[in-house]
C-alpha cells in the first residue's frame, strides 16, 4: 500500500495533514519526538486520535537523531516523505538558539539523507513565510529575495530551502516547500497569540503587545471535516 512519512505528526499540521490521509486510505508513519515546547498532554490527544487507525504507526524519535532516523527509512519503504517536524517559534530562538539548528538543520539533513538512499518520489517540507524577512514588498512573492531573514529560526528555514534545492539538483529528489503562513485552527498550537490573547481576555490580564503594536501578520485558517 502507499505509504507515507509525516514527521512531526504529533504537532498541529502534521495531526490534520495525518489524518487527513488515514481517512483517505494511505497507510501513515509519523514520528514526533514529544518535546515539551508546549502541552505535551495536547500532542498525545492528538496522536490518541490517529492511533485509532489501524494503517497508523507511531515512531517516537527525534529526527536530529542520525541512528533513529535512518532505521526508520531502512525499515519502510515510503513513497513521501512530509516533513512538518521543526522547532517552532521565533522569540524562543533567542534563549535556545541550539534546539533550532539540531531539529531544523541537522534533523532536516538525516530525512533529506533518507530520501535520497530510498530513492523517495516526492520530499514536501515545511518552510515558512519568516524567510521573507526584512522583505518590504507587499503581497509577498516566491520570486522575491529572502536573502535577509531577521531570526534564527528565519534562518534554519531558509537553510532548509537550500539544501533542499541542493540534493533536488544533485540527486534528482523531487522538493516541494510550503511557505506556511501561521496556519491556526481547531487544535492549535496553545503558545500561538489568538490563544494567548484569548487566555488573557478571559483572565482580565492585559495583552502582550510588541514593538508597541506596530506590525501586521498574515494568518491562515485551518478547519475541514477531518478535524475530530
Amino acid at each position: 500500500m502507499y505509504k507515507i512519512l509525516v514527521t512531526g505528526a504529533a504537532g498541529f499540521i502534521g495531526f490534520h495533514l495525518a489524518k487527513r490521509l488515514l481517512d483517505e486510505g494511505y497507510v501513515v508513519v509519523g514520528i514526533d519526538n514529544l518535546n515539551p515546547y508546549y502541552d505535551v498532554t495536547l500532542k498525545q490527544a492528538r496522536l490518541n486520535i490517529l492511533k485509532t487507525k489501524p494503517s497508523f504507526l507511531f515512531v517516537k524519535a527525534d529526527i536530529a537523531d542520525r541512528e533513529a532516523t535512518e532505521a526508520l527509512f531502512r525499515d519502510n519503504q515510503f513513497e513521501v516523505v512530509v516533513n512538518l517536524a521543526a522547532q517552532p517559534g521565533v522569540r524562543y530562538s533567542m534563549t535556545n538558539p541550539h534546539a533550532y539548528v539540531q531539529s531544523n538543520i541537522v534533523g532536516f539533513i538525516n530525512i533529506l539523507e533518507g530520501c535520497r538512499h530510498q530513492q523517495v518520489k516526492h520530499l514536501v517540507f515545511a518552510s515558512s513565510s519568516s524567510v521573507y524577512g526584512a522583505n518590504t514588498r507587499i503581497p509577498f512573492s516566491v520570486q522575491d529575495n529572502v536573502d535577509h531573514p531577521v531570526s534564527l529560526y528565519a534562518s534554519t528555514k531558509k537553510t532548509n530551502e537550500l539544501m533542499a534545492h541542493a540534493y533536488s539538483h544533485q540527486y534528482g529528489l523531487p522538493c516541494t516547500g510550503l511557505r506556511f503562513f501561521t496556519v491556526y485552527g481547531p487544535w492549535g498550537r496553545p503558545d500561538m497569540a489568538y490563544f494567548l490573547f484569548t487566555k488573557a481576555i478571559l483572565e482580565g490580564r492585559p495583552i502582550d503587545v510588541f514593538n508597541k503594536g506596530k506590525m501586521e501578520r498574515d494568518f491562515t485558517w485551518h478547519e475541514s471535516k477531518y478535524a475530530a
